[in-house]
């Protein structure tokens, strides 16, 4: 995959900067609570109640319809159904939006996933307000970015769950718990996505309700924590998360902070509550199959006297902590693309080496902030693992999503480590992962 050298954005304004006056030339216009700009003509239904409700499926189809319409930038289609039949959109955007189902072959890609867990409506609203944006923006340095990025949104990942307000799908499944089995319609269709476009960031937007005083920051973030991850894409998502959105609501004026740490008085970490490596979850999956990834947690709940006076100040701040957010993931895309390009197209040929020579440790545990158990850790990794041919009938499926290539071999298929798809696969596989899907008998000579 092949991607163009960073742009010189001379004098770029941040994407993460919602102007409340008249863009300068040369910096790039979103839209964000009315003050002073005048309000877009194509809008979500939660825009036109000025924040007072969220925007509806039915709303949600005809914006999407217009959208779709109004721009060669984009393209919006169908990439799946739910067990009831919604269906799960993608949105593409691009100057001009590639052809359909087309993997990038030139330039970068970053994927925005909104609202897994359908009881969480912000990152929807968000993603639905910037693809419009991005699409809508005349100016030069927007029409630059979307030349050398393709910008994807799914905006509804789970409808059933928004159409319920549950946070599991229509089968009382938790989306983000299901990266590695991939057993639901809507994981599939987030794996086929992530296959396909190879996304060097993919951005998971949800929300969160606080516990006072120790965790209740407006907007907290986590970067891919599994010890499998590629070290280079694990410190570039770090950078992400530290170094772009952190500073960037900051001086927005909100209180941030990391997902799953409670804080004291003092503003120092004094317990975990969540927020480990477990390969399931969408931000740890992103990072072993070689992208970047965030994890975007608004406040659900009123952090001011006038959000707890108005329902719709609230709304309107949760909405816009996640476009902030958004604007600070497409900031550094177009800084730093040159580094980014670098670790996640050397990332898949690094972890094919490694799974060749298997002399490097595997995790069946820990996190980058906690020690796995010996035996949580294999020193001598196998070369590959076997699977009879009933094993590979359960999970060809799940192989073919994750990218993993089989061979057959006698009456059965054998798995070789000597891909890119080395960190996932004894995730899968062995008998010591914590998620396994299908048990399979390592093997230590690959011939």
């Amino acid at each position: 995959m092949t991607r163009k050298p960073l742009l010189a954005l001379a004098g770029l304004a941040t994407f993460s900067l919602l102007l409340s006056s008249p863009a300068p030339a040369g910096s790039v216009t979103t839209t964000a609570e009315p003050a002073g700009l005048a309000a877009p003509t194509l809008q979500t239904g939660f825009e036109k109640r000025d924040g007072k409700r969220w925007t509806t499926l039915p709303e949600e189809r005809g914006f999407l319809r217009a959208l779709d319409r109004s721009s060669r930038r984009v393209d919006v289609s169908v990439i799946g159904r739910t067990a009831t039949g919604r269906p799960l959109r993608l949105i593409v955007v691009g100057d001009p939006a590639p052809p359909r189902r087309a993997a990038i072959a030139d330039g970068s890609a970053v994927l925005f996933v909104c609202s897994q867990h359908g009881d969480e409506p912000s990152g929807r609203e968000a993603c639905l307000q910037t693809a419009r944006d991005l699409a809508a923006a005349r100016d030069a340095a927007t029409r630059r970015l979307l030349q050398d990025t393709t910008v994807l949104f799914i905006p509804s990942a789970n409808p059933d769950g928004t159409a319920a307000n549950t946070r599991e799908n229509a089968d009382g499944v938790d989306l983000n718990r299901d990266h590695l089995e991939l057993a639901t319609r809507e994981g599939r269709a987030m794996a086929r996505v992530i296959r396909d476009y190879r996304p060097d960031i993919v951005h998971d937007l949800h929300e969160y309700s606080p516990t006072p005083e120790v965790y209740d920051r407006q907007l907290i973030h986590l970067w891919p924590r599994n010890r499998n991850v590629d070290t280079r894409v694990y410190r570039l998502s770090l950078r992400l998360n530290n170094g772009y959105v952190d500073p960037r609501l900051r001086r927005e004026g909100y209180t941030t902070g990391i997902y799953g740490i409670y804080y004291g008085p003092d503003g120092e970490p004094i317990a975990q509550s969540a927020g480990d490596g477990q390969e399931r979850i969408l931000r740890n999956m992103v990072g072993l199959r070689h992208s970047m990834g965030i994890l975007v947690e608004a406040n659900s709940d009123p952090t001011t006297r006038r959000e707890r006076a108005d329902e719709s100040v609230l709304n309107r701040r949760r909405v816009l902590t996640q476009k902030l957010a958004v604007g600070a993931t497409l900031d550094m895309l177009v800084e730093q693309r040159g580094q980014i390009a670098s670790a996640t197209e050397r990332a898949p040929r690094r972890a094919a080496a490694e799974g060749s020579a298997g002399d490097q440790p595997f995790y069946f545990g820990g996190a980058d902030n906690m020690l796995p158990t010996p035996e949580q850790v294999t020193i001598e990794p196998p070369c590959g693992y076997r699977l009879t041919a009933a094993q590979y009938e359960q999970v060809d499926r799940t192989l073919a999503l994750h990218g993993i290539d089989v061979r057959r071999a006698g009456g059965g298929y054998t798995v070789s480590m000597a891909q890119a798809a080395q960190p996932v696969i004894p995730l899968l596989m062995d008998e010591r992962g914590q998620y396994e899907v299908i048990r399979a008998t390592p093997l230590t000579n690959c011939g």
